[in-house]
């Protein structure tokens, strides 16, 4: 499959998705844009690395925005917190190409993934997504997650 019938067949998996599955594709299309911004740093590709850390932010950024405060309560402010400290975390990898801080990273949200995968394989009806709001704007997330 072409480049481009690739991103159209994820910007439509994207629009398409459920919230539940739409947050476990943000907390996937971070984790490789991490991994993509690590390797870049072990190539000395310095522009690449600023992509994908661009990318991975932008990606964090979007669910912040989607956090739902009055419905998630204590658990989309922790979320929040959780969200803005790996930001840090990815600024700082970027100013100092600090591999560890990218595993970090990676690894909460390998845990958030494996959590939100228990939710959505798993039918727990009672716990809701923080990002209920995604529906509001998929195209933008679609375009974080496919490009």
């Amino acid at each position: 499959m072409d480049s481009n019938g690739t991103q159209s067949y994820r910007r439509t998996k994207v629009l398409t998705a459920d919230p539940k599955r739409l947050v476990l594709m943000c907390y996937e299309g971070t984790i490789d844009n991490l991994k993509i911004g690590k390797q870049q740093i072990a190539q000395k590709d310095y522009e690449g690395k600023a992509r994908a850390l661009t990318k991975a932010q932008d990606i964090i950024n979007e669910l912040l925005c989607a956090l739902d405060y009055e419905k998630g309560g204590s658990i989309a402010k922790n979320l929040d917190s959780l969200y803005n400290y790996m930001l840090r975390r990815i600024i700082h990898v970027d100013l100092k190409n600090d591999l560890r801080a990218v595993d970090e990273v990676i690894g909460m949200l390998t845990e958030l993934k494996a959590a939100w995968e228990e939710i959505l394989y798993n039918g727990d009806s009672e716990v809701e997504p923080e990002n209920t709001r995604f529906g509001e704007d998929r195209r933008r997330a679609s375009a974080y997650i496919s490009a």
